[in-house]
């Protein structure tokens, strides 16, 4: 398990595709059973990204352009991660760190 994966999960309003955000250090001990995702949408995008969303695609591991909200952080059990749909992009990667720093209050002015 990376940061960056993209897996399966079962959020609490259901089944949907995830991002795991926690560091590696993280994310690579066994001692952790938990890590940090954001969740996407499970329907294909059909609207521009709001403010809180960035949309990810094929690359990125996703079946189809699809909406990742990035302003709530879940807590989800390693064990409970299903599927590896795959690590999203570089750019993108970027994009993501970027926003989570903006939403979150985290960039200093």
């Amino acid at each position: 398990m990376k940061q960056w994966d993209t897996r399966q999960w079962q959020f609490p309003h259901g089944d949907h595709p995830c991002v795991i955000i926690s560091p590696q250090a993280r994310c690579a001990n066994p001692d952790f059973k938990t890590v940090n995702v954001i969740g996407c949408s499970s329907q294909r995008a059909a609207r521009e990204a709001l403010t809180h969303e960035i949309v990810l695609d094929t690359a990125d591991g996703m079946d189809w352009p699809t909406l990742a909200r990035c302003d709530i952080i879940y807590l989800a059990q390693k064990s409970e991660l299903q599927r590896r749909r795959g690590s999203v992009s570089l750019e993108r990667r970027r994009a993501l760190g970027a926003k989570l720093i903006r939403l979150f209050g985290f960039w200093l002015e």
